[in-house]
């Protein structure tokens, strides 16, 4: 489970960085301050990252509780 919440938080914010970038030097509008979204960005796509990194999923902590 943790997994896949990391997983939809690193797709999020890749999304979302080619958009930020993209508002950010004026090629595309978005209803947000584009430097806001920016700074989501990199909250999102590292946290999504060091989860994929550094959690176990919860399958792997119930096996290890079983033994």
């Amino acid at each position: 489970m943790i997994k896949i919440l990391a997983i939809i938080m690193v797709v999020g914010g890749a999304i979302s960085l080619v958009v930020g970038i993209m508002g950010v030097f004026g090629s595309m509008s978005t209803g947000v301050s584009p430097w806001a979204l920016a700074i989501l960005v990199g909250i999102f796509f590292l946290s999504g990252i060091s989860l994929l990194k550094y959690r176990k999923d919860t399958d792997v902590i119930d096996a290890e509780n079983k033994h």
